[in-house]
């Protein structure tokens, strides 16, 4: 029988995470029964959408349980087997979540296959937040070759990858992020054409020096004021993909909605809030592009990874501290 820790919500947070939190259990792994998979994990996801589902509030998907582990992406190593479909060894994604092991039906784990990046890439890159990106481009805002993007948290697992994907499409990609290095990174190792510190200055100036002719695309993964600055900046029929708004995540309060939303009607703009899980059927044409891409180096992948289960939680809340360059990910000790 194994053992292994897990990290259960504790309490339901109040504005800004802390590690009270959240607690760190030690929990015993059983034997597999017939069609089940006991699995080590290897490296774990944290993700700005789990603070939503911190809250006991209806949301699109139901809250976290406290006294329950924190369920979300993770990619672990088989260490034992009675489903056919599974061998000793082989990699998979599952969304068990913050646990080091588990023991689970097979049918609720996604084999790896062949291997075109590390490990941790499909928590990122190659998961979830990869196709974020893509669908919320080219499903979503209808991406056309040479148009000019706006990505915001672009230093972040999905604006990473989005803004470099609108490169690889001839388009002039602007990215905001937090702090000089952030926007360095964006502009001398992502290739975007205009980086800005969105706490430093007028956002409407940073967007008027950035995209004097307006905006075609604005990829939203903050919301708040930016949102509101992106939409003065919107050429007519311009098209918004609304990802997140992380910058809202933890207010105690509702907030206004942007106050010139009424330039909707008459630049004509399209503002369409999006989930990657309802575009299941994009993800096989997601996998093939990305691992193009990547094979050929031309998407670049960029981690900060953690050490150890319990640190699950302070890296979690550095997403909202920005903590993170690219893909904020756990991993597990003794992970290979």
């Amino acid at each position: 029988m194994i053992r292994g820790r897990e990290v259960r919500l504790r309490r339901r947070p109040v504005g800004m995470p802390v590690p009270e939190d959240f607690s760190i259990v030690e929990a015993e792994i059983g034997d597999p029964g017939p069609g089940e998979v006991v699995v080590q994990n290897l490296f774990l996801s944290v993700d700005p959408y789990m603070r939503g589902r911190m809250s006991d509030q209806k949301s699109y998907a139901p809250p976290y349980e406290v006294g329950k582990v924190m369920t979300g992406g993770a990619v672990g190593r088989v260490v034992a087997s009675r489903d056919d479909q599974f061998a000793e060894g082989d990699l998979v994604v599952s969304a068990f979540g913050w646990r080091e092991a588990f023991c689970a039906p097979g049918d609720r784990l996604r084999a790896i296959g062949e291997m075109v990046a590390s490990p941790s890439a499909y928590l990122g890159v190659l998961g979830m937040p990869g196709m974020t990106a893509y669908v919320g481009l080219f499903e979503i805002a209808e991406l056309k070759d040479g148009e000019t993007v706006l990505v915001s948290g672009a230093a972040g697992a999905v604006g990473s990858v989005a803004g470099q994907i609108a490169r690889l499409k001839g388009c002039r990609v602007l990215g905001s992020a937090g702090g000089p290095d952030k926007v360095r990174h964006l502009t001398d190792e992502l290739g975007f054409d205009f980086a800005f510190d969105y706490r430093e200055g007028k956002l409407s100036d940073h967007l008027r020096e950035g995209a004097p002719d307006g905006l075609d695309v604005y990829f939203d993964n903050v919301g708040g004021k930016l949102l509101e600055a992106a939409i003065g900046q919107m050429r007519v029929f311009g098209r918004i993909a609304l990802c997140g708004s992380i910058s809202r995540y933890n207010d105690t309060e509702l907030t206004p909605g942007p106050a010139n939303l009424s330039r909707a009607v008459g630049w004509c703009l399209t503002l369409r809030g999006f989930l990657v899980s309802r575009y299941e059927h994009v993800r096989e044409r997601f996998l093939a592009d990305m691992s193009e891409w990547l094979r050929t180096g031309r998407i670049a992948v960029r981690e900060t990874i953690v050490e150890g289960i319990e640190a699950a939680p302070e890296a979690f809340i550095g997403l909202f501290t920005g903590a993170n360059l690219g893909k904020m990910v756990v991993k597990v000790d003794d992970a290979e």
